[in-house]
C-alpha cells in the first residue's frame, strides 16, 4: 500500500510540475467556456426564444438561465473526458522516456502500477475539472442562477463519475500509445469529436433517427444527459411557475437531451447513473487485465 501511494504521489507531482502538461488540460475548460459563450449563445437563446411563444413574456433572465445551463453543462461533460486524456498522459511519457520499463522490471506489481496511474491521474482531472464547474458556477450566477442545492450536489456527483468514466477511458487508450506524435494525435481526435458523439455540442435530437439510436449505446451520451438535467431543472421549473404548458417544457426537455429515450423507453435518472457507474467499474477491470498483460509481454 505505502508503494501505491508513493506512485501515487509521484505522477501527481509530475503533472503538476509538467507545466506545459498542467497549463494544457486547465486552458481547455476555459478556452470551451469562451468558446460555448461567444459563438454558441446567441444559437442558444435563439432556439429557446422560437419555442416560446411572445404572448407568455418570459423574462429575459429566465432564458439567459436557460441557455447558460446549457453552456455549462456542455463544458463539463467535454472536459471531464479531453482532461482525463491529458492528465493521463503521463503514462505514455514514461513508457516513452523508459521509466515504465524500470517499473515493469521492479518489484512493484503491475496491478498496483496501474492502479496509482488511474488514481493520480483521476485526482489531477477532478482538480482541473472542478476548478471548471467552478467557473461554471460564476458564469451561472451572473447571468442567471436556478440551481437548487440538490442540484449542486448532484452535479458535483456527475463531474466524479465522468471524470472516473474519462479516466478509464484514457488509461485504456493510452495503454497502446508509444510516443509524443501519438498523444497529440489522440489528444486532438478526442477533444473535437467526443463532443459531439456525448451530444455537448449538439443536442441528439438535431441528429438522424440512426444516429440517435447509436448514440444512446454510448455511456458518455447519459453523462451529458445527466450534467444537463441538473444545470437546467430549475430554470425549466421557473418556466412552468411563469405559466408555460407543462407538454412544452417537456418538448424542450427532450429537445435539449434532458431525457434520454433508449427505443422509445425513457431512461431514469438512476438508470443513467448505473450505466455510468458500471461502464466505469468495467473498464477499470479491463485496463488493469490489459496493463498486467503488455507488462508480462514487455
Amino acid at each position: 500500500m505505502k508503494t501505491f501511494f508513493e506512485l501515487t504521489r509521484r505522477n501527481i507531482k509530475l503533472f503538476f510540475k509538467d507545466k506545459g502538461m498542467f497549463f494544457t488540460s486547465l486552458a481547455t475548460p476555459m478556452i470551451l467556456l469562451v468558446l460555448y459563450a461567444t459563438f454558441l449563445r446567441n444559437v442558444y437563446q435563439d432556439a429557446f426564444i422560437s419555442v416560446i411563444p411572445e404572448s407568455f413574456g418570459i423574462s429575459e433572465k429566465i432564458i439567459e438561465g436557460l441557455v447558460g445551463g446549457q453552456l455549462v453543462s456542455s463544458l463539463l461533460a467535454v472536459s471531464c473526458v479531453t482532461v482525463a486524456f491529458c492528465s493521463n498522459f503521463l503514462s505514455v511519457q514514461d513508457r516513452v522516456q523508459g521509466a515504465r520499463g524500470d517499473f515493469n522490471v521492479s518489484p512493484v506489481k503491475s496491478s498496483v502500477l496501474s492502479l496509482s496511474y488511474y488514481i493520480s491521474s483521476l485526482i489531477s482531472t477532478l482538480i482541473i475539472c472542478f476548478i471548471a464547474a467552478a467557473l461554471g458556477f460564476i458564469y451561472l450566477a451572473s447571468v442567471g442562477w436556478y440551481l437548487s442545492a440538490a442540484d449542486v450536489a448532484l452535479l458535483i456527483l456527475d463531474v466524479f463519475l465522468l471524470a472516473m468514466f474519462g479516466t478509464a477511458l484514457s488509461s485504456i487508450i493510452n495503454l497502446f500509445l508509444s510516443s509524443q506524435g501519438q498523444i497529440s494525435a489522440v489528444g486532438s481526435i478526442i477533444s473535437s469529436v467526443y463532443g459531439f458523439i456525448c451530444g455537448a455540442y449538439m443536442p441528439m435530437s438535431q441528429f438522424g433517427d440512426f444516429l440517435q439510436t447509436a448514440l444512446t449505446f454510448l455511456p458518455g451520451t447519459y453523462g451529458t444527459a445527466l450534467t444537463r438535467t441538473h444545470t437546467m431543472r430549475g430554470a425549466f421549473a421557473e418556466l412552468e411557475a411563469s405559466g408555460i404548458p407543462s407538454a412544452l417544457i417537456d418538448e424542450m426537455m427532450n429537445d435539449m437531451d434532458c431525457r434520454i429515450y433508449f427505443f422509445d423507453n425513457l431512461v431514469s435518472d438512476g438508470a443513467m447513473y448505473a450505466i455510468l457507474c458500471g461502464t466505469v467499474l468495467v473498464l477499470i477491470l479491463l485496463y488493469i487485465v490489459l496493463a498486467k498483460m503488455r507488462a508480462k509481454k514487455a
